[in-house]
């Protein structure tokens, strides 16, 4: 891979930051990828946690969060997601441009939807 300093690059280097923590440092491979795969799920919640926030669902609380923190935790579930791709893809030795692997993703998805143009 070239030299690339852009998003690509900061969501590997994150990935490594994770991987290279002392709790992760001698984790067992599969263990890591089950953490690492896991966490994913644990964002998720965080999404809807914050959700029910925002909206008010919660009848004891009330209205106690913001959609703009929704949109920050979906964000933060989207980038979780990339860097545990990017932890498969450092597993096997390789390092592909991650945001061209989620536009052909998302244009496989779309075409699947019947939807082959942008709107």
């Amino acid at each position: 891979m070239t030299e690339d300093t852009g998003t690509n690059a900061l969501l590997f280097a994150v990935s490594r930051w994770i991987d290279g923590t002392p709790a992760n440092r001698e984790r067992d491979p599969e263990a890591l990828l089950w953490g690492r795969t896991a966490k994913v799920s644990e964002e998720a919640g965080e999404v809807v946690a914050a959700l029910i926030g925002a909206l008010g669902h919660n009848p004891r609380k009330g209205v106690y969060d913001t959609l703009e923190h929704v949109e920050y935790e979906l964000l933060d579930l989207a980038m979780t997601a990339l860097c545990a791709t990017a932890h498969l893809y450092t597993r096997k030795g390789q390092a592909p441009d991650l945001l061209t692997l989620l536009d052909q993703h998302v244009r496989t998805v779309a075409e699947r939807a019947g939807l082959t143009q942008p709107p």
